[in-house]
Order: C-alpha cells, then structure tokens, then sequence
C-alpha cells in the first residue's frame, strides 16, 4: 500500500522538528514546509526568519527528509496583519495568532499542501483529535502548561479531518529530551513569545510605525485630569505599564490601570488598584461564534470559558440567539476582559470553538464627565 503523505509546517522551533520526527517513525512519507509569513529585518540588517529555516534545513538533513519553502508574507499581511492594524485603530486589542492559524496555516497552508499531494499536514501545536460519532473533536494537549486549543478554536471539520498533531499527547520536557537524543538542532532553542511580528521590540513603537501619535487626557473615572497620552489605541484593558501617571494629589500610592477608552473622544480612563471594580465583567457578547462541530451544543447550555490564553477555565451559561449571537454570563466576575480578543469555550477538555469579543458588562460603568 503507498504511504500515506504528511506535509509538515516546520518553523525551525523544537516542537515542529518533534512532530516530523514522530511521523517520520511510524512510518509516513513525511516532507516539512517552512512559511515566511513576514518579511523585515532585525536591527542588525539580518532578516528574522532566516535563521529559523536554517534549523528547519539542519533538522530535515538528520531526518532525511525534503524541505520546501514558501513566501506567504503578502497573504499574511493582507489576511492577517492588516485586520490587526484596523482592530487597533479601532480602539480594540485583536489576536493575530488566531486569525493566522484560521487564514493562514489551515487554509493557504494547507490548501498548498494538499496540492503538492499530502493526504493531511502537521503542525508541532499542543492539542488533539478526536472522532467521534461522525464528528471531529478539538481537544486540550495533555500538557496543561503548553496547551494550544485556544489558539486553534477556529479549526472546522475538513480543517482538522486533514491534520495532525503528533506532540498533543507529550509534554515539552519529553519533546526536548526526544529531540535531543535524535541529534536535532533545535532540542535547547527557546521558545518563541508575544507577537512573531513584534519580537522583542517595544510594541507601542512598532505599533506606532502604522498608526500615528494622537495625544489626549487621562481622566479618572470621576472625569479629573490625570495625564496625558500618546493615543488610546496604544493601550489595553488592564494595562498598568506605560502610563506615565506620578503623583497625584489626594490619591494614595496605588498603581493605575486602564479601566476604560473612549476611543471616539481619544480618551484614556484608569482607575488605581488591580482589583478596582471597573475592570470587572459579568458577561460578553460576541456575534461571531465559530462552532468546531459546525453548530452549538445547544441554545442554552453550561461550559467552561477563557477569555485570554494560559486563564484557568472560567465557569459560565451560555445563550445563543437565532441569529447566532452569542451571550456569555460567568459564575464570577471577569478581570479585564477585552474587546477584540478571544473567548473559548470548553466541555471539559472539548474544545467548542471561540469567538471575538465585541462587548462586555461590567460590573460598574464609567461615568461620563460633566
């Protein structure tokens, strides 16, 4: 019988090296594809993504397995980094690691893949698939501490009938130790962090790069004048660095937090303390709620909910309208929870699919100064 074909995304990180090594083992024709997904150079006038796929090469010769690289930096800009730019401008905080692995790795990607022969491809994510009863089921990796599911919660059913995830069953320090004891380059590389666009750089000035300054106030919630700012869109629910507020006369020496924007009036609000009620949420709603079954589990139901990755799983009700919005209520109120990012839902280690969050119901609102 011919094997059957994987196409692996490698990155030239340890967790894709892993992944085409355990495939490679039980047998697949296995070939890797490195993505440039961005095209800049780091300060030094070196370009960011070449010593990533020179890994990818070192780890492809040991496996002996063939390497094809792809440019995708104009379909990630178009697909991904420009809706990341318009959700700033518009007051909100987006996450691009979603919409790539939406866009660009389960859909370009593996649409090339698919087309150079692969039966399916294979990513070095923590998470896994399961079928069941007709359906393809979202699962947590087993390794609670590197677990990916939210990242992948707008995978549908041919997505993950044509994936795999090799390493969703491992923990890292068992990745690391099997790409160390098979020679593999990329065993003590550190793990990549934040935004792959952004790296290690300041990010309000590589925000800035793309949306100009518009300086405004700092008000408290009680409309005074606390300090100024370089534009709300630079800023974040929860956010305490970067405020730039000293001393204020007749408030204690708490630190301050951003509790609201007006990005129509380009006013920034903070409040002191972590646990002020106005970065507290009683529910969300959000009108795009993608179902990795196809549809919700009911019209009303009970799950588990995060609205930001690495959260503990929130315990919530769920109502979704006829057209299909969608209405989440916790147990407990929520600390920061942001428009523009992601809630995901869980049936325990189920992943039921996620959505943008358009809006929240605090627990207090902000009054509108006189």
């Amino acid at each position: 019988m011919k094997k059957e074909k994987i196409i692996v995304g490698l990155s030239g990180g340890v967790d894709s090296s892993v992944a085409a090594l355990l495939l490679k083992q039980q047998g697949y024709e296995v070939e890797g594809l490195f993505m440039k997904n961005w095209d800049e150079q780091s300060e030094d006038g070196s370009c960011i993504w070449e010593a990533d796929v020179e890994d990818a090469m070192h780890v492809c010769e040991v496996l002996g397995i063939h390497l094809n690289t792809v440019d995708l930096a104009e379909d990630y800009w178009d697909q991904v980094f420009s809706h990341f730019i318009n959700e700033y401008r518009n007051g909100r905080t987006p996450n691009p690691d979603i919409l790539c692995n939406q866009e660009i790795k389960f859909n370009t990607f593996m649409s090339l893949a698919l087309a150079q022969g692969a039966d399916r491809i294979a990513t070095g994510h923590y998470a896994r698939i399961k079928y069941e009863q007709g359906c393809y089921q979202l699962l947590k990796g087993l390794d609670e501490n590197k677990d990916q599911s939210y990242f992948l919660c707008r995978l549908d059913q041919k997505q993950l009938s044509t994936s795999l995830f090799p390493i969703g069953a491992m923990k890292k320090p068992d990745v690391r130790k099997l790409a160390r004891d098979h020679g593999l380059i990329t065993h003590d590389k550190k793990d990549s962090t934040g935004i792959c666009f952004v790296g290690e750089r300041d990010f309000r000035e590589f925000l800035s790069r793309y949306i100009p300054k518009q300086p405004g106030a700092i008000l408290s919630p009680e409309g005074d004048l606390l300090g100024h700012h370089d534009g709300v869109f630079y800023y974040t629910l929860g956010q305490r660095q970067g405020l730039g507020i000293g001393g204020v006369r007749g408030q204690g020496e708490d630190p301050w937090y951003v509790v609201g924007k007006d990005i129509h009036n380009n006013t920034l609000y903070a409040a002191q303390g972590h646990n002020h009620p106005l970065l507290f949420s009683k529910g969300l709603l959000t009108h795009s709620m993608h179902w990795v079954s196809g549809q919700p589990p009911a019209t009303a139901f009970r799950c588990m909910a995060k609205t930001r990755y690495r959260q503990p799983d929130q315990s919530c009700t769920v109502e979704v309208s006829e057209t299909s919005e969608c209405r989440v209520t916790f147990d407990t109120d929520q600390r920061a929870v942001t428009p523009g990012q992601y809630i995901v839902l869980y049936d325990g280690a189920v992943c039921l699919g996620g959505g943008v969050i358009e809006s929240t119901r605090q627990a207090e609102k902000i009054p509108q100064p006189a």
